[in-house]
């Protein structure tokens, strides 16, 4: 009877390790190759992270060679500032499956935008929406989970 209940207890230690696992890949925190959804190319790496309960987004590292290196079209404290290392998504708290109520920024053309953000694909994509006013006047784009 012992050797049956430990039995149980070990597969039912290593089932909430397997859904432990599982409930941290449906994060948004970790870090994502975005994909400009023009083009279709990888454009940069960001770290999303958590900071007193909302979540912001980091550029680590820009993907192509012709990249901005600094965001000259801001028009708020990031103008004229590195990209690499710029926090350009910010504020976003979870609401339901998605997050939102933050902004983005395009280092692009230095525009913020209202932004929402849902994990999909099992944790391996990221939906990322920026709009102006309502969610249906904006762009989206999918990020891709990094190792």
């Amino acid at each position: 009877m012992r050797k049956i209940v430990g039995a149980g207890a070990a597969l039912l230690l290593a089932a909430l390790a397997v859904c432990g696992t599982g409930a941290d890949v449906l994060t948004p925190i970790g870090r994502w190759k975005t994909v400009d959804d023009k083009t279709g190319k990888p454009k940069a790496i960001v770290q999303v992270y958590r900071e007193k309960d909302k979540l912001y987004g980091k550029i680590e590292a820009t993907l192509q060679p012709d990249a901005k290196k600094v965001c000259d079209d801001c028009k708020d404290e990031r103008k004229g500032q590195p990209i690499i290392g710029m926090v350009i998504m910010r504020g976003l708290t979870l609401h339901g499956d998605e997050y939102s109520g933050g902004d983005i920024l395009d280092p692009d053309n230095g525009k913020v935008y209202r932004c929402k953000l849902r994990v999909e694909e099992h944790g391996s994509q990221l939906s990322v929406r920026g709009f102006i006013g309502f969610s249906l006047l904006g762009r989206s784009q999918v990020w891709k989970r990094e190792p």
